[in-house]
């Protein structure tokens, strides 16, 4: 079975910025939940939902590793301060 994401139905969805991913999946939630699509129409949703939601842990994931990095250089920045003021004491 192959990943919703790879689907050529869903292809664009690497090119969605996490706002565009987020809106278009509570749509598909939306219309899955009302109930009024045929069985074909609802899978086709739920690949989308699916290849949505992992577009928006893709940049969640990015975002969490940019505030772990920008973290670690502050830490470092700060440890380096500290230790440049012991030196000059």
């Amino acid at each position: 079975m192959t990943d919703a994401a790879d689907s050529p139905v869903n292809s664009d969805v690497a090119e969605l910025s996490y706002e565009q991913a987020r809106d278009e999946l509570v749509r598909v939630v939306t219309a899955l939940e009302s109930g009024g699509a045929s069985l074909e129409e609802s899978l086709a949703l739920w690949e989308r939902g699916s290849a949505l939601a992992d577009r928006c842990e893709q940049w969640l994931q990015g975002a969490k590793a940019r505030l772990d990095a920008a973290r670690s250089a502050s830490g470092a920045a700060a440890d380096a301060d500290r230790t440049d003021g012991a030196d000059r004491a």
